[in-house]
């Protein structure tokens, strides 16, 4: 939290900005006649409250949010030319808040707000400027800031979130904390899958699911991992024995959300092994284990549906409008990477079943 050790009118003014009033509602706020804080403002650090009104003005700093003291510092240190070097104690608080609510952000998708949480706090502050709690914070937001890029998707964003992960990876090294350094390497090897690197994927996730760094949730997303690699590789009986390994994990762990993710898998290894009645079956479990809450969540069992859907050509109309309604929500949602593959597996839709010339 910000404090002021000795008050002049300068402060005082930088206090009535932060805190977004006019000198009236301002005066009204501290209790005070307004030609008080008419004289303060004319006479800026040339005059001094009284130690009773230091005292109030003391009150009214310690009882504003955080947003009012980040204002405060950013004002006084524009009229001062000085800022002090890293976050005070009560930034460390904000900033933490506002990673928590980027976590939000990215899982429902809502990622302009994501990018101005992170952009706040990662144009603030030079990692040299940064003690170890800082430096933390820090690497914590790159890697949001990775997840981001990577959600939308784009093949600049992936390029982006492989260096935004590689640079967090890095600091999360120097401070000695294993786990991050393996979740990094998770998100790593994400990337690699997504930029059609198949066969490196698989055997980097394959190493992370018995990697101990990592928890017994991560470790089974990795074995989950491992089987959408082999599955888009082709190798979809083996990749049906790795998601089922997985799915049985998330069932001990109580984990419904990973557990429907992991039946949604299965069921694209079985329509890749042509047998569909096994994967409408596993797809079937997917959508009643619960209704999709977010754009991506939706998008991924809907694209699903109609993959498999359009495979019969009795259902393939059916898949194919499923693929367009699809596209639109990823479309809307800024989701790159599910659009591309959406458009992709369209395009397949249409060789596949293109008319032969007489």
């Amino acid at each position: 939290m910000a404090t002021v050790h000795h008050w002049t009118g300068l402060e005082a003014r930088a206090l009535r900005h932060a805190l977004r009033m006019s000198v009236r509602a301002f005066a009204q706020h501290l209790g005070l006649a307004v030609a008080t804080i008419s004289k303060w403002e004319s006479k800026l650090a040339a005059t001094e409250p009284r130690p009773d009104t230091q005292a109030i003005l003391d009150t009214a700093l310690g009882k504003a949010d955080a947003s009012v003291h980040l204002r405060f510092e950013a004002i006084l240190s524009e009229t001062t030319g000085t800022m002090p070097a890293g976050p005070r104690a009560w930034e460390y608080e904000s900033w933490a808040d506002d990673l928590d609510r980027v976590v939000v952000a990215l899982s429902r998708q809502n990622f302009t707000f994501a990018d101005s949480l992170l952009d706040r706090w990662l144009g603030r502050f030079s990692p040299t400027e940064l003690d170890e709690k800082g430096l933390y914070l820090f690497a914590r937001s790159t890697a949001l800031l990775g997840d981001l890029q990577r959600y939308r998707g784009t093949l600049g964003g992936l390029l982006s979130a492989q260096h935004s992960y590689t640079d967090a990876r890095a600091v999360f090294t120097e401070l000695g904390i294993p786990r991050r350094v393996a979740q990094l390497d998770l998100a790593l090897a994400v990337v690699m899958e997504m930029s059609g690197k198949l066969e490196i994927a698989a055997r980097t996730y394959e190493a992370l699911a018995v990697d101990d760094r990592l928890s017994r949730r991560d470790r089974a997303r990795a074995r989950l991992w491992v089987g959408t690699a082999l599955s888009k590789d082709g190798r979809h009986d083996y990749a049906t024995r790795a998601m089922r390994a997985a799915t049985r994990e998330f069932e001990e762990l109580a984990e419904p959300d990973d557990w429907s993710m992991a039946h949604q898998k299965l069921a694209l290894a079985r329509r890749g092994a042509g047998d569909l009645t096994a994967a409408f079956r596993l797809l079937d479990i997917a959508r009643t284990a619960g209704a999709p809450e977010s754009p991506m969540q939706r998008v991924q069992l809907t694209t699903a549906q109609a993959h498999i859907l359009r495979t019969d050509p009795a259902t393939r109309d059916d898949g194919l409008r499923l693929l367009d309604d699809a596209a639109q929500v990823a479309a809307r949602s800024g989701l790159g990477h599910q659009l591309r593959s959406i458009e992709a597996i369209k395009k397949t839709c249409e060789g596949a079943f293109k008319p032969r010339h007489q």
